[in-house]
């Protein structure tokens, strides 16, 4: 069941607990996705985990901000709001950025957390086929048939979770200004956020993704101690929605 809570800046998100044993652990959902992607995660794992929609994103406000300040302030606002902290994070790209800013910047309210593919350096990621995207689809199948053709197949597993339906057809929650402005506040040199906590902390790869280069990931884990990496052969970008079984016994045998 979708609740809702409201940040001391006035951004109003949208979030989903899970429910389920132990304590919670918080995750953060990357670009065009939103919370309930994470619901088969939680239930592999049998954990409590509250997923947010973060701005842009599902039902959750879309204000117009998304840089690295907002999205930081918000995930901490969630902690405080539910009485959270100091949590387990997991973040995907996107949320994988905030997660390890949240952790550098706010260390009080982290107990250790999960990367889940995505740099500490990052370049552009201009999603070209955008420009290919209607803006609305005639039915789920053909919006489903577009996400394959212009991303992996099992893209459309990341994108379904965003699908809705009004009396002009198939759209998605969020819209390409939105998300083009969070990925352009993404680039940039992180290493300072990444290497600036104490916390325990889990790179999460998929095998197949280009997001972060093997070099790239062995320097991660070099110049940060107390940092395991972690790669799942097979997987592409979204990982934890695609490959669940495997993404929850190593996520599960990290937060153990």
């Amino acid at each position: 069941m979708t609740e809702y809570l409201t940040t001391p800046d006035g951004v109003r998100l949208a979030y989903i607990d899970s429910g389920g044993p132990g304590s919670p652990v918080l995750a953060l959902h990357g670009a065009y996705g939103r919370g309930r992607g994470w619901m088969p995660l939680a239930h592999r794992m049998n954990r409590r985990i509250i997923a947010v929609d973060q701005r842009g994103h599902g039902l959750s406000d879309k204000p117009g901000d998304y840089s690295r300040t907002a999205y930081v302030t918000d995930a901490a606002a969630v902690i405080e709001k539910l009485g959270l902290g100091p949590v387990p994070v997991i973040g995907h790209s996107l949320g994988a950025i905030n997660a390890y800013q949240l952790a550098a910047q706010r260390p009080e309210l982290v107990e250790s957390f999960v990367a889940i593919d995505f740099p500490a350096v990052a370049g552009a990621f201009e999603d070209p086929w955008l420009d290919e995207l209607p803006e609305r689809f005639a039915s789920l199948h053909e919006m489903r048939d577009t996400i394959g053709r212009l991303r992996r197949p099992d893209a459309r597993l990341h994108f379904q979770e965003s699908a809705v339906e009004d009396e002009r057809g198939w759209h998605f929650l969020w819209n390409t200004a939105d998300v083009r402005a969070a990925k352009r506040g993404v680039i940039g040199d992180w290493w300072s956020d990444w290497t600036g906590s104490p916390h325990r902390a889990l790179l999460l790869l998929g095998g197949d993704s280009t997001v972060v280069p093997p070099e790239h990931a062995r320097e991660m884990i070099e110049r940060r101690p107390g940092t395991e990496l972690a790669v799942i052969e097979g997987a592409g970008h979204d990982l934890y929605i695609s490959h669940v079984n495997e993404t929850a016994e190593i996520i599960g045998n990290f937060l153990a």
